[in-house]
């Protein structure tokens, strides 16, 4: 199972966490929707990033097990003479962690973007083999 940090309840933070940052964290992870599939041997994460290019895009995994996917998206510079009449278009950071469950292969993580959708592809550990039962030799004597 993925579990999304953002969908945890905020007092249960711990003491030492700074609330701004916190809150920060919280509104970018709010505004970046994200979809999940799960295949026989991946996991995969879809995220919209329209307008952005890959190296404005982040994916890392921290504390061994939790997807990081984070960027930000910048205000275009005005030209001169021009001016917004409207602006409804997010601008800002973006992020979303999620945690990986214990057959994620951390060593086995690709990331594409394409056409303003970034796909990150985690591909799952083999299944342990079963233990076959060790025979243990009688002797005489």
């Amino acid at each position: 199972m993925i579990i999304d940090p953002s969908t945890e309840d905020p007092t249960s933070q711990s003491p030492n966490a700074s609330t701004r940052t916190y809150v920060r964290d919280a509104k970018a992870m709010a505004s970046t929707p994200a979809d999940v599939k799960e295949y026989p041997n991946s996991y995969i994460f879809i995220i919209d990033m329209p307008g952005l290019k890959s190296g404005d895009i982040k994916v890392a995994v921290e504390d061994e097990n939790v997807l990081v996917i984070s960027g930000e998206r910048k205000r275009e510079e005005a030209k001169e003479g021009e001016k917004y009449v409207r602006m409804e278009r997010r601008i800002g950071k973006f992020m979303r962690k999620f945690v990986l469950p214990e057959n994620a292969n951390i060593d086995k993580i690709s990331a594409a973007c394409e056409d303003g959708v970034l796909s990150v592809s985690v591909e799952k550990l083999p299944p342990p083999e079963p233990k076959k039962p060790k025979t243990i030799e009688v002797r005489v004597g």
